[in-house]
């Protein structure tokens, strides 16, 4: 009986029922694919031009990286936009402008210079080695009323001061160091004060400046000001205050340490610079103030002259590091290399 192709076919022995057969009765068709025994051989795979050639580079997924699944508890607190017009984060901004550009125009590396960290880890042991002898020596012996607040205030003062002495005193030696160079060097030399006269430049304009601006602000605000002139002359203040001194104070810490970008004439000049002013404020500190007040005679010299002889012995460890390490002299060749180490 003709089940209209939806009954199950004939099983075995022409028995109906079964389901699978294809031989006998309509069943439920033949399986997927080619037939068995097709004329026409298989069908073209991947097309007419034969299968597709394997990809160079099998394909990857596209995000490879799964975020964690995330942690039961406490979700993580979002900061307040509040927290941009805080006094801290203000704070901290004003000071990294301030670094920034200060580090622009007083912190410029010569193509010559010897960048040797060796030789950086040195002198920062040596200042504060320095700086824990003094804490030691006034614990040990004591200070006078107020001597903490002395010394913080002399420091500070001969920070600011350096850069002004350096203006001062430092054409005269380089003069001198270029006078003591090869003849054939001197004029190669003299080409590279470019560099520490702009510095020196943009120094004596920001004292000026700085200076000129919170005069004029004192003068005005003796005068009767009132309604928006009392405020536009409140903000020029604040802004003179606040990223003006940072930023004066940045700019004479590290003219001093940079000795006004004098690496670019020769590489040993900041070394010399250095030891010269050294002893220079040594002997103003002994003028102004005397034998320092603390421990025996034996005490008080090293503490006059530890600072000094000691800045002047890493000072000729690094002239002599580079003469013997990077062949460069004072009546040698200025071009050096600039090593990692």
């Amino acid at each position: 009986m003709a089940t209209g192709g939806w009954g199950p076919g004939a099983g075995p022995g022409g028995q109906t029922g079964h389901p699978g057969n294809t031989t006998g009765g309509q069943g439920w068709g033949p399986p997927p694919g080619p037939p068995a025994n097709n004329p026409y051989g298989l069908p073209p795979q991947g097309g007419p031009y034969g299968p597709p050639p394997p990809h160079p580079y099998p394909p990857q997924n596209p995000y490879p990286y799964v975020p964690p699944a995330p942690t039961p508890g406490r979700a993580p607190r979002r900061r307040s936009r509040l927290w941009f017009f805080s006094l801290p984060y203000l704070t901290g901004g004003v000071i990294r402008s301030a670094h920034r550009v200060a580090t622009r125009l007083f912190v410029q590396a010569g193509e010559d210079r010897i960048q040797d960290r060796t030789v950086d880890r040195v002198q920062v042991a040596r200042t504060v080695l320095g700086a824990a002898a003094t804490v030691v020596l006034f614990l040990v012996y004591g200070t006078d009323r107020g001597g903490w607040q002395d010394a913080a205030a002399g420091s500070a003062a001969q920070a600011l001061i350096a850069p002004v002495l350096l203006i001062v005193g430092g054409p005269l030696i380089i003069l001198a160091f270029i006078y003591y160079a090869p003849p054939h060097l001197r004029p190669h030399l003299r080409s590279r004060l470019r560099v520490p006269l702009k510095a020196v430049g943009w120094y004596v304009a920001t004292v000026v400046v700085l200076g000129g601006t919170l005069f004029g602000i004192a003068q005005l605000a003796k005068t009767d000001l009132h309604g928006w002139q009392g405020f536009v002359v409140g903000l020029a203040g604040l802004v003179a205050l606040a990223w003006g001194l940072p930023f004066f104070v940045l700019a004479s810490l590290y003219s001093a340490r940079s000795a006004f970008n004098t690496g670019h004439v020769h590489p040993m000049l900041p070394p010399v610079v250095t030891m010269v002013f050294v002893w220079v404020f040594a002997l103003f500190n002994l003028i102004d103030s005397g034998m320092p007040a603390q421990g025996p005679p034996a005490v008080q010299l090293c503490s006059l002259l530890g600072g000094p002889v000691s800045v002047t012995a890493v000072a000729l460890w690094e002239l002599r590091r580079m003469r013997t390490r990077y062949g460069v002299s004072v009546r040698g060749t200025a071009t050096a290399p600039t090593p990692l180490v």
